[in-house]
């Protein structure tokens, strides 16, 4: 299984759009930066025909040291999560 790197996808922005590699390495991480900063502010960030990205507030809850069978609390947090739209789900599952 190959995994695409933001690299890759300046390089394919590059080839067919014709950026120059610095410029199309600028604009992936202007495009993920504002993802993060849209996600850091609260707001859900959607993607038509792709899915949304939203922040979750996970609770604190007791977990387990599955190694050991020790317990601890595992903290509150925020986690990213993203869900796919329909459409995606199809194109992916064809």
């Amino acid at each position: 299984m190959a995994t695409i790197t933001r690299n890759d996808l300046a390089l394919r922005l590059r080839d067919k759009f014709g950026f120059t590699a610095a410029q199309a390495g600028k604009l992936v991480d202007l495009v993920f930066d504002e993802i993060c900063e849209s996600l850091i502010n609260g707001e859900e960030v959607k993607f038509a025909g792709f899915g949304s990205f939203k922040i979750l507030n996970k609770s604190a809850r007791i977990g387990r040291n599955p190694k050991t069978g020790e317990t601890a609390i595992v903290s509150a947090r925020k986690v990213a999560a993203f869900r796919p739209c329909s459409e995606f789900r199809k194109r992916v599952a064809k």
